[in-house]
């Protein structure tokens, strides 16, 4: 009886304790208890600038189905699907006057196959190649007029060749058309695709890449990987690889 006695006191306490409020007090009124949303099946709006910029579809808690978002206007901006929470099948994008704008493919949340662009007039204007999110190599640009977009700059590199006063042999990166809107990377194509994360960055000084080598006391491999992403006159990544062959053995 005396435990029973101890544990009504103690619950009372606890139940008008002033200090104790709920989640969604608001200081001066009745305190409630905010319990977390796990469970919401239906469409949640979400509101942006006082318009619905965005509604997407639950079940239980997570994301399943379809997801639009929406210009201030009200019109259709993009719509994804979601399973199980994940971004699949394909998204599209559209110009506010209704015309598709872009295609990008997800598995798993992560894009994965061609992403396509559209101009205004429904003509294509860009495939784009990936992988589980990483970049391939299959890049096509067009024009409005359908035609195949080609011209790209050639990547262009000088060396120094300090390696026998100082230990160091420095590359100079640039392309053909002095365009700086570029960035470049030191690695290779590892399965075919360019993962920009996992690849190093090479420094820029006055709009050219610099890559100094040093001499080191273990051999190296006799060449570096170089890749290039160039922003071209559409705005996408286009992508120029090179393999410079080394003079000396033991350069990194």
């Amino acid at each position: 009886m005396k435990i029973l006695y101890v544990s009504i006191i103690l619950l009372a306490a606890l139940l008008f304790n002033p200090g104790c409020k709920g989640k969604n007090s608001a200081g001066g009124g009745n305190d409630t208890l905010s319990v977390a949303d796990t469970g919401f099946t239906g469409i949640k709006k979400y509101m942006s600038g006082g318009h619905v910029s965005m509604e997407t579809a639950f079940k239980n808690g997570v994301k399943e189905g379809l997801a639009r978002t929406f210009y201030a206007s009200g019109k259709v901006r993009g719509t994804l699907w979601y399973e199980n929470g994940l971004r699949e099948d394909t998204a599209k994008w559209f110009f506010e006057e209704g015309q598709l704008f872009r295609t990008t493919p997800y598995k798993r949340d992560t894009v994965d196959g061609i992403q396509k662009q559209y101009f205004r007039n429904g003509k294509l204007k860009a495939i784009i190649g990936y992988s589980k999110g990483a970049r391939t190599f299959e890049f096509e640009e067009y024009d409005m007029e359908g035609r195949k977009v080609g011209g790209y700059p050639d990547l262009v590199v000088n060396f120094k060749d300090e390696y026998t006063s100082a230990g160091i042999y420095t590359i100079s990166l640039s392309l053909s058309d002095k365009s700086t809107k570029v960035k470049y990377y030191r690695g290779d194509f590892g399965n075919g695709v360019f993962d920009s994360t996992r690849a190093e960055k090479v420094k820029i000084i006055d709009g050219k890449g610099i890559l100094a080598l040093k001499k080191t006391e273990t051999p190296h491999q006799g060449s570096v990987d170089i890749i290039a992403s160039v922003i071209t006159f559409y705005g996408n990544s286009f992508l120029l690889r090179k393999k410079i062959e080394l003079p000396y053995k033991d350069l990194n």
